[in-house]
């Protein structure tokens, strides 16, 4: 046998070697598999009991806070930032104890002088001592929150910010709220409350557009409702109520992607019947023109506040404030709200 063919056939010896091997290593390769396969099984029938009441419970927790929040299976989150919870004293972590701190709800309308033959002069406060009496609240330590922070920190315990909480609320959406107030509390870091109406009040009237409005919200303002028209609710029937109660929320909602967790009465006028419809259209709820300091042990659809009225000094305001605390005669009313 020559040299050749000794050479030919040790190759054809170590090819079938090499083929042995490689049909060794992958049989036991598939060994290997179906082991891995025979246990995840077993393990998967040890695990497939029932989910126990509290993970199923925690399961329902969550996709109910999703809906609380905007959320759905198919749909999209129609709030713009997590600070406007739609449930904002209800829903959420809790922080901490719940607070305990009375806050002043102040209430204002127009910010401009009034005008010759005003009906309320004592509703428009004008812009230098509005300006004045916001830097003398923040002097005194004050700092100004919105009703769903000061609702969060009640039920939560949600932190506040640094200093005495107060907030700074203004009714019916005058343009001026936005063109002098929205300033004079921007540069002192602060947000308001707008409790917006939806009619009867148009721009060429001294009334919000709805881009100025947007605006405010887009300055982290908090949007609320008088409801429709500033209608007396407590003269309405059903119908006409529940239009001015429900469907006011629903629609600034709508137009806005704001949760409207808020109601404020007009000029105050509430019984148990407009009460009971408040709470029927999801509010958490609404504020009176009853002077006082809201707390987190009364009624939250009953909320006091003080009527800031025009030629009120900066020293004025803060003795008034403290004055309500303790239960002081109020000043005389002008009306309005």
């Amino acid at each position: 046998m020559d040299i050749d063919q000794r050479r030919a056939r040790r190759e054809a010896r170590l090819s079938e070697r090499s083929r042995r091997r490689k049909r060794g290593l992958a049989a036991v390769a598939i060994l290997a598999i179906l082991a891995l396969l025979a246990v995840s099984l077993v393990s998967s029938r040890g695990s497939s009991k029932p989910r126990s009441r509290s993970a199923s419970s925690a399961l329902a927790g969550l996709d109910a806070g999703a809906r609380a929040n905007g959320h759905s299976g198919g749909g999209r989150h129609t709030t713009r930032s997590s600070s406007r919870d739609t449930n904002a004293g209800t829903a959420g972590t809790r922080h901490g104890s719940p607070g305990t701190e009375a806050v002043p709800i102040l209430m204002y309308h127009v910010i401009n002088p009034p005008p010759t033959g005003a009906k309320f002069p004592g509703l428009y406060v004008a812009p230098e001592e509005f300006a004045a009496q916001m830097q003398a609240l923040a002097r005194a330590g004050f700092h100004a929150v919105t009703m769903d922070q000061m609702l969060a920190n009640w039920t939560r315990g949600t932190p506040l910010p640094k200093g005495k909480p107060v907030v700074v609320s203004f009714d019916n959406g005058y343009q001026s709220q936005l063109t002098q107030a929205l300033p004079v509390l921007r540069r002192l870091g602060w947000v308001g409350v707008e409790n917006i109406q939806l009619t009867g009040l148009p721009p060429s009237q001294g009334g919000l557009s709805a881009r100025q409005t947007e605006q405010l919200v887009s300055e982290g303002w908090e949007l609320d409702t008088q409801g429709i028209s500033h209608a007396d609710l407590i003269t309405l029937g059903s119908g006409a109520l529940r239009e001015q109660v429900a469907l006011a929320r629903e629609e600034v909602r709508r137009r806005y992607h704001v949760p409207v967790n808020w109601f404020c009465y007009p000029s105050g006028h509430y019984n148990a019947t407009v009460l009971a419809e408040v709470k029927a259209a999801g509010y958490v709820g609404s504020t009176t023109v009853v002077p006082g300091w809201a707390n987190p042990t009364e009624d939250p659809y009953r909320l006091p506040r003080l009527r800031v009225l025009g030629g009120t000094s900066p020293g004025a305001l803060l003795a008034e404030i403290a004055a309500i605390r303790s239960n002081a005669p109020p000043p005389a009313s002008y009306g309005g709200g």
